[in-house]
Order: structure tokens, then sequence, then C-alpha cells
């Protein structure tokens, strides 16, 4: 497929564009500093720009495609990951007026240029526990997908707005729109700091316990872009398993001793459930961290 993707200097979309492009995807990335990766072209725009994501959305992915003489085709498909990435990085007002207004004219640009398939970066701080004033329990457990999300910050807040505009451009379009509620991302190198959750796991509470291997990540969102016909989704993009050594059993007594369960879960299931995406996407993680670090309890 041909892919623009927003934001694939950021932490998490480096290494997702990289799992694009050795799949044979061709990708172009769009971001405000060029990411440098061998064979994808870096378009250096605005996402708050309204007119730049429109020229963005048809134009030459590299120097190549100039070659047949045709002008530039439209892309296949729309990634979008660009954003002021959590809370405290710039002002609330700020942080909202860029990843609301960056989607709505991310997604306006595409589906009024034809696209038929839009991936959105949501986020696991829609559920409201993350970035809240004080020590907040979600009102259930395992989080899943139906839950009435309900944040309290700029960052969350602006991401549950961005699911709405998503769900609403699916509406009047028909085209495939599918948001990722991601976790807290890992990169490969960050392995070594596991080890301190097992420690002290209180410091994941907030993640609920969750985790995004980068890598992972990438699976994920080829199996959106490689699955059709869905409409529009919300799925959550985490591992099979909480970051921690701790069992569920465990980590609910200590943590979250009044929040109801709706169901069992596993011994190390993942509190922030990734069962939807398993089941309708085919997800198989590859890197559960155990693969990296030594589980003390094992």
């Amino acid at each position: 497929m041909r892919i623009l993707f927003t934001g694939g200097s950021g932490k998490a979309g480096r290494h997702v564009v990289a799992y694009l492009a050795d799949r044979g995807h061709k990708v172009m990335n769009v971001d405000r500093v060029p990411m440098n990766h061998p064979g994808v072209h870096d378009l250096i725009a605005d996402i708050t720009d309204a007119g730049q994501m429109y020229s963005a959305m048809q134009t030459y992915a590299g120097f190549d495609e100039m070659e047949p003489g045709t002008g530039a085709a439209t892309f296949d498909a729309v990634v979008h990951f660009a954003a002021i990435p959590r809370l405290l990085l710039a002002p609330d007002t700020e942080t909202y007026r860029v990843n609301v207004m960056g989607t709505y004219n991310v997604l306006e640009a595409a589906i009024k240029m034809g696209i038929r398939k839009v991936i959105v970066a949501s986020s696991e701080t829609t559920y409201g526990v993350c970035f809240s004033d004080g020590v907040v329990d979600p009102k259930v457990l395992p989080l899943d997908e139906d839950y009435d999300i309900d944040p309290m910050d700029s960052y969350g807040m602006s991401k549950k707005i961005n699911e709405v505009t998503a769900r609403s451009f699916q509406r009047r379009s028909g085209a495939d729109i599918y948001a990722l509620r991601i976790g807290n991302v890992i990169e490969p190198d960050e392995y070594h700091r596991f080890p301190g959750f097992f420690a002290d796991p209180g410091q994941r509470r907030r993640n609920i316990f969750c985790y995004i291997d980068a890598r992972d990540l990438g699976q994920i969102v080829d199996l959106c872009l490689t699955t059709d016909g869905l409409g529009f989704q919300v799925f959550n993009a985490t591992n099979d398993t909480n970051s921690v050594c701790q069992t569920n059993a465990d980590l609910l007594a200590q943590f979250f001793p009044n929040v109801p369960v709706s169901r069992e879960v596993g011994p190390h299931e993942s509190l922030l459930s990734n069962r939807k995406i398993r089941e309708m996407l085919g997800f198989k993680e590859q890197h559960n961290w155990r693969r990296y670090v030594d589980d003390p309890m094992a």
C-alpha cells in the first residue's frame, strides 16, 4: 500500500513506519522534523494547517514517483500519529488545539481526497485514569472498548474528541476509520526499566499496568491497514500481559480493591484488554517483555 503517515518521527511512529516499510509498503512521513529512514520520504508539514494537509494528501512520495509522468497519485491509506504526545509538554490549550484541530484537518483532507482507509492514534488516557488529578479508580476492570471513557485532562480529552470526529467522518463517507487506544509505548531499548516496575508496581497503576511494544504496535497498524470493511472501530492497542510480574489477583487486591471485575481474567492478562484486536484483527504479539527480562516470579 501507498501510505501517508503523520508523526513518523515520534517515539511510536518511527518503529511503526519501519515495520510498515519492512512489510513492503510505500510510506511517506509527514512531520515537523525528518525521520531519515531509508526508503521513506519525509515531508515537512504542520497538521494544524488545513491547506498543508490537503496538499500533502496528493503529492509525490519520493522523486521516483515523478518518472511515469502521470502526476501524483492518491494515497491508499492515512495513518495519523502526529500530536503533542502527552500532558505537560505544552500548555493545556495548545495540547487540545493541536491534537483536535490537527486530527480534524487530517481526516477532512483524507476523506475529501477520496482515501478509504484511515488509522487514527487515540490513547489509553481516554479511560480517565492516567492523567487524572489524584488517585482515580476505573469504574470496572478489565477495560475494554465499550467503556464510557471520561478523561479530565486536556490530552485525554483531545483523544476522546478525536474518536468522535473519526466516527463522524466515517458516517458521512463510509470509509474504514479505525482508532487505536495505544497503551504505554515501550521501545526495544527500554526493557531495562522493567525490573524497577517489578520492585515498585505502583508506578504502573496510572497505565493500568499495560504496555505496547513499539514493534507489536507496527503489527497492529499493519493489520488495520489490511483488514477492510469494519467501518468505524476503536481498538485497544496493548500487549497480551501486564508490564509487571505480579499476578492480577495481587494487583487487584493492592491497587483496585473497590473496583468490580466484569469477567474472569488470566493471572497476567492485560487489564487494558486487547481481546478485540486478537479476535477481530488476528493480532499475535511477538514481543512479550519476558523475551527480554527475567521474570522474578517464574
